[in-house]
């Protein structure tokens, strides 16, 4: 069994994932402007009702010289793998399986509002982005653009674009610099550590097994346990800590 189906059967078992996600058949309804890599909205066709996703083909992944070839959509799964394991913040449920143009990243579509983003809401929803700050440090996040975080019509904040993340190398590169020498909440932390423990062996490793390399998982470990350990919202580190476009 190849990376990808494993990938597809730990995602199956699932109940946030809804079965039209993981099974219903894609028809392509049109290509997602701006986008750096291939991606498609997509209906995906299922009981109770059809599902809009968006679907990323590994076949349209823009090669990287710092990425492994061929992972992005892996990536994206993984992040909503970690996220639900955390218990935030809030990924569209995600899954690797085949569509139209082969295998890749199968997202559910988040309704939302295209004037909101990072940079309107950070005052506002401050204590949502802390816990996207610490999100992306544990996932080292090398893009997280303020057009990333989206406001849904019920006023939840959904996160997408996770497709170059967990690198081994230190790749942060975010927006969301708010935060800068502010303890890290208690509860946070807390998560963080239990997340760490589950990360080091047992069901989740053996999860995101599929998706990341035995690497990265140790990395990832070793970023959690920095977190802890720092216990503060980090300043910019050497390099490119900046995404560009910001948004």
């Amino acid at each position: 069994m190849s990376r990808d189906e494993r990938a597809f059967e730990a995602r199956v078992n699932d109940p946030a994932i809804p079965s039209a996600l993981a099974h219903g058949e894609l028809a392509l309804l049109g290509v997602l402007p701006e986008s750096s890599n291939y991606a498609f909205l997509a209906r995906a066709k299922g009981e109770p009702e059809d599902l809009l996703v968006v679907y990323k083909p590994q076949r349209g992944e823009a090669p990287l010289w710092d990425f492994p070839e061929g992972t992005l959509h892996q990536r994206e799964a993984a992040a909503y793998v970690v996220s639900r394991e955390l218990g935030w913040p809030n990924v569209p449920p995600t899954l690797v399986r085949d569509g139209p143009h082969g295998v890749g990243s199968v997202q559910l579509f988040v309704d939302f509002d295209p004037a909101e983003h990072f940079f309107t809401m950070e005052v506002e929803r401050a204590s949502e982005f802390r816990k996207v700050a610490v999100f992306d440090l544990v996932i080292n996040n090398a893009d997280r653009k303020g057009g990333h975080c989206l406001l849904a019509p019920d006023g939840t904040i959904w996160l997408i674009d996770h497709g170059v993340c967990f690198n081994e190398e230190p790749k942060l590169r975010t927006v969301i610099w708010t935060f800068i020498d502010e303890p890290i909440e208690p509860a946070l932390l807390a998560d963080v550590e239990r997340f760490a423990s589950a990360l080091a062996r047992g069901p989740v490793r053996e999860e995101l097994s599929a998706l990341l390399s035995p690497a990265e998982l140790d990395a990832m470990v070793a970023r959690a346990r920095e977190v802890i350990a720092a216990g503060t919202y980090p300043e910019p580190g050497p390099g490119r800590p900046f995404p560009w476009p910001p948004v």
